[in-house]
């Protein structure tokens, strides 16, 4: 907890040493994205024929896995993976263009002591291939944990309707544990591709082995990375209830001609307002990479591996016990 706390001060710091920056580029570049995502969540009701489409298949699967369709958690579970899919797929131009230009122009500006204005473009595009690439594995790492999660609910569900758990009692505590181990598996597939973005755009490395390298620096610390995500997350969450409340709301509700220039400029002001939430938390993540680094550098302190070499004159090849070197 004091860990987090710290990398926490030292997000919010480095986003007031560097204000004017974060506020004007990296924020006005995730500003599409941003209005992407607040006008998704208001159009994904309206646009009832897609939205009717990826529920009813999910319902098919859902049925044909065997999951009990009186429930009403897998019920609700259903329509708010299909909001969530149609959402990511109006949002999907704007994430691999504005939202990752702006991911790239703050890990720049993290990578060096002093941001300078304006960014280097030639900088930006290096780091934004790499989160390119990354977010591309990501996609597919992120349908291979909710593919795995629903292969498990299957053989759950299976196994205890084979051996005659079928009482509505016994089906509502399998629904609220199968409800929350899924929450608890796209958690933590949410925080490795989060450092797997973060960890590409430091190293300049992208593709499937940032997703192994997240792993291996989130070995032991993904309760705090959990936390760390926990109160921005909140935070975006309470801005898109914001713009529902304030613009949607007013919009459905109709009104005076001359209000439409003033909740115009409200959406737009939430809409900046969620940009730089998503800025604060791309620090936060760069902290917490940093301290990872620094944590796994200090674990391999003092620790040894034993070097096996095969010399070349020897037809057998035999363990040849050096000093102890430390990990590299």
């Amino acid at each position: 907890m004091e860990v987090s706390c710290k990398i926490l001060r030292r997000s919010i710091h480095s986003f007031l040493q560097n204000y004017h920056y974060f506020t004007s580029t990296a924020a006005f570049l995730a500003f599409p994205f941003s209005a992407s995502i607040l006008l998704s969540q208001a159009l994904v009701p309206a646009s009832s024929t897609l939205l009717s489409q990826i529920h009813s298949h999910l319902r098919t699967l859902f049925d044909a896995a065997g999951f009990p369709s009186s429930s009403q958690l897998f019920t609700i579970l259903n329509l708010k993976v299909s909001q969530t899919i149609t959402s990511s797929i109006f949002t999907l131009p704007f994430t691999l263009t504005f939202l990752l230009f702006s991911k790239a122009s703050i890990i720049q500006a993290l990578n060096h002591h002093k941001p300078t204005l304006p960014p280097s473009f030639t900088c930006i595009i290096f780091h934004y291939k790499s989160l390119f690439h990354t977010y591309v594995y990501n996609s597919f790492f992120i349908l291979s944990a909710n593919a795995s999660s629903f292969c498990l609910f299957f053989l759950a569900f299976t196994f205890a309707e084979g051996l005659g758990f079928s009482s509505p009692s016994f089906t509502l505590f399998m629904s609220v544990s199968a409800v929350v181990l899924f929450s608890v598996i796209l958690g933590n597939a949410l925080v490795i591709c989060n450092m797997a973005l973060t960890l590409s755009g430091m190293e300049g490395h992208g593709g499937y082995l940032a997703i192994l390298k997240a792993c291996v620096l989130l070995r032991g610390r993904t309760s705090m990375a959990l936390f760390l995500a926990l109160p921005f997350n909140a935070c975006l969450a309470a801005v898109e209830a914001l713009f529902q409340f304030r613009v949607v709301r007013a919009y459905h509700i109709g009104g005076n001609s001359s209000s439409w220039p003033f909740i115009a400029l409200e959406g737009i002001f939430i809409a900046y307002l969620y940009s730089v939430f998503i800025t604060i938390d791309t620090i936060v993540s760069c902290m917490f990479y940093k301290s990872c680094k620094m944590g796994l550098s200090n674990d391999q302190k003092g620790k040894h591996f034993l070097r096996i070499e095969f010399p070349e004159e020897d037809n057998y090849g035999h363990l040849a016990f050096k000093n102890f070197e430390e990990l590299p």
